[in-house]
Formats: C-alpha cells, structure tokens, sequence
C-alpha cells in the first residue's frame, strides 16, 4: 500500500503555545512546498505520568489540543497515539522506522529543541537529524521561542494559568486559555438569583485557574459567542461539599444549552472566590461583575 507523503511535526503540545505554533507553521509550509499532508504526532497522555505512575496536571484535555492544532494552524491530522508498555519501550529508532515512516508516510519530521523520544528518552533532535539523513527525510528543528527573554514552555505557562494570571498565559500561548466541555445539569442556584448559568465538569488531570471570578468568551457550535461572567471554585456561598465547578453566565443569551459543547475561554480574572453572607449579596455581586465585563469588551474588542 502506497502511503500519501506526509510532514509530520513531533510533541506533546500541551498548550499549543507560541513554541509550538513555531513547529507547526514549519510543517505546513513544508508540506505546501512538498505536496505532502501536514500531520501531528502526539501520544493520549503524558509519558511522564505513565512512566512515574504519578498524576500530571495539564493545560488542556486532549481534545482541545487537537481543537487549537485544527483551529489556529489548520491541520487537520492529529494522530494521538496512546503512550503504553508498547509505546515505552519502543526503541528511538525503530520509533522514526516503523511509526512514523512505515506506517505514517513520513517524508519529513519537524521537532523542537529539546524533543527526546523512544525508549528511556534516549532518541534527542542529533539522533532524529541523522537517522533523517541516513533514511533520505528531511528534517526541521526548531530554536527555542522567548518572550519578554523568558522560554516559551508548558510547565512556565502553568504556573501561570494556576496563579490565575490568564492574561499573561494567553501572551506565551498566542490564544486565549479555553476549555471545551459539554454543558450539565447544576443545582440551579443561578435561575432562583434572576442569573442562570452553564455549568461544566474539569475534565481529568486538566488545571483550572486559580478559584475566583473571570471575564470569559464562550463559542457555541453555531458559531455565535457571547461574552461571560465565569466563577471557578467550590461555590462557598451555596455549596458545602467542596466540589470545583466552572460555571458561567452569558450575557445577552436567552437559551438552554444543557447537553451542548461549547469552548469557554478565560479572558480577565476579576477578583478571586468570596463567601456572600446572603444570596442577595452574591447576585448584587455577580451583577457588578457584569458590568466590569462589559467594560472589559467595550475596551477589548474580542469575537
């Protein structure tokens, strides 16, 4: 069978951040300039937490990462291989041999600076550029990315989005910090105020921001967006049970979108979470957080 060609950029890509944005805008232009299709290699979960059987706390779930890759890069192919016993300890070799020319078509690999791959991460970007020579491919690494002289990289925009600083993360991401969930069932809380919400569940092993009160955009499937005001906590006012919920107000929306996925993404923190003495006292809350929203959009033009 006569694969189509392929140019495959290599990583984990949590964030899809301006470091990585530098490796995927290389593998469209090498794929343009080849004829080939542009193709992301990326594993199901991070070999980290497999090899250490600990839990790591990403920027985003999987499927927003293959979301930012379509959505701001265009390319299409995600390839999210799951990282097992398989996968581990497969040789770095036999990894460029069998996955990514054998049965993937590569006829060039782009890879950042410090990429390690195969079997105790012994494969480094020397090793990728000479087995590329030695088997005809063409081969890209890509420098390091800075801004403001600090290294563009997942775990420094973490302890951004875990501070709460999502207007600094969105400057070393190149996008907003989202967050793509299917709508649920709350405790309704928001209907009996005169102020419903939307409600979403964290996925697994993803970081929220840092608890309290945040200028949000929310994209439905339609097309349509709607600025919103987004709590992120454990709800004090209303709930005991200590349980993160994400839930969000859209201003000027009239519907019901329970079982609806939909992309939330954080724009401003406005203050940080507050037990109300009174549920009058958390909707006058909420509603001065309306108008500070307001504002931030009339002064931010943001589709």
């Amino acid at each position: 069978m006569n694969l189509k060609q392929t140019v495959i950029a290599l990583g984990f890509f949590d964030g899809v951040h301006r470091g990585h944005g530098a490796l995927l805008k290389k593998t469209a232009e090498r794929a343009q300039a080849l004829g080939a299709e542009p193709v992301v290699f990326t594993f199901d979960r991070p070999p980290k937490e497999v090899v250490t059987g600990k839990p790591v706390f990403l920027i985003n779930s999987p499927e927003d990462r293959r979301g930012l890759v379509k959505r701001i890069y265009g390319i299409d192919r995600v390839v999210m291989a799951p990282f097992d016993r398989e996968m581990m300890t497969l040789p770095w070799d036999a990894f460029i041999e069998k996955k990514l020319v054998e049965e993937l078509g590569a006829a060039h690999l782009v890879a950042g600076h410090d990429y390690h791959f195969g079997y105790k991460n012994q494969g480094d970007p020397q090793l990728l550029q000479e087995k590329c020579r030695e088997l005809g491919l063409g081969c890209d690494i890509i420098p390091k990315v800075e801004v403001e002289g600090i290294t563009v990289s997942s775990t420094y925009i973490r302890t951004l989005v875990e501070a709460g600083d999502v207007e600094r993360a969105a400057v070393f991401l190149g996008h907003r910090h989202c967050m793509t969930r299917t709508v649920g069932h709350g405790q309704r809380i928001g209907r009996t105020i005169g102020i419903p919400t939307v409600n979403l569940t964290v996925p697994s092993h993803v970081l929220v921001p840092q608890h309290g009160v945040y200028v949000s955009r929310v994209y439905l499937p339609d097309g349509r967006s709607f600025a919103g005001v987004t709590n992120v906590g454990t709800r004090p006012t209303v709930c005991e049970n200590g349980s993160i919920s994400v839930e969000t107000f859209l201003l000027d929306f009239d519907g019901d979108l329970y079982g609806t996925d939909i992309r939330l993404e954080f724009c401003k923190r406005l203050r940080g979470e507050v037990k109300f003495a009174s549920l009058e006292a958390l909707r006058d809350g909420i509603r001065k957080n309306i108008a500070e929203t307001r504002e931030y959009f009339r002064n931010n033009c943001i589709e």
